[in-house]
């Protein structure tokens, strides 16, 4: 039986995972039992995205992590992202993502010189989708650091606004007495969000 674990991440609470949620049924399409589903809302360049975390954890031998495309699982620094992902082969694992030629198989039934050149290919490009969704997520915080200065240059620039639904949510959770990791959990956030919103109601309370 072919088993899956879909990963869906956007990056803010104002963005939605609708669009992903396709993911599911194209799995199940493709002859897989998904074990879980992991959804998130938190950058791709942290490592310490709770459901990514949790889905690492959850992973067991020969399953599939599937996402919509490899910068939902990274867009962290080359070296990080490497490391994240050979946490991922380290359970037994492997991604399917579109985009990433998925040459494992193939490898797995080769031998000698045939199988070592299959996975260095498979390596190479997966180092080069990975190096492209940090590159694509460093272009576009340089667009927006322009846009920025533009603004500042033109007196339009007012600051980003406070998400205040998120952080009236995490100080809700807090205030009732979930700890750090639960309300990350419950507000689908980062435990670092959490943290620096509940530190700022101390501090204005």
């Amino acid at each position: 039986m072919k088993v899956a674990r879909i990963y869906m991440r956007v990056s803010t609470d104002a963005q939605d995972l609708e669009r992903q949620e396709s993911l599911i049924d194209a799995a199940k399409a493709a002859g897989f039992y998904v074990a879980g589903v992991y959804r998130e809302k938190a950058s791709g360049a942290r490592a310490d995205r709770a459901e990514l975390l949790r889905m690492i954890a959850d992973l067991q031998p020969g399953e599939v992590v599937v996402a919509e495309r490899i910068d939902r699982i990274s867009r962290l620094p080359l070296a990080e992202a490497e490391r994240l992902v050979a946490s991922i082969r380290a359970k037994g694992a492997r991604l399917a993502v579109p985009g990433v030629v998925d040459l494992t198989e193939l490898a797995a039934e080769a031998k000698g010189v045939a199988k070592v050149v299959l996975e260095s290919v498979q390596d190479m490009l997966l180092k080069l989708a990975l190096q492209i969704a940090r590159d694509d997520y460093e272009d576009r915080r340089e667009r927006q650091r322009q846009g920025v200065e533009l603004a500042k240059e033109a007196g339009r620039y007012a600051g980003r606004k406070a998400d205040t639904l998120a952080h009236d949510r995490i100080v809700a959770l807090r205030t009732a007495g979930h700890s750090i990791a639960e309300t990350a959990k419950l507000a689908r956030c980062s435990e670092s969000q959490v943290k620096r919103v509940w530190a700022l109601r101390k501090a204005t309370s």
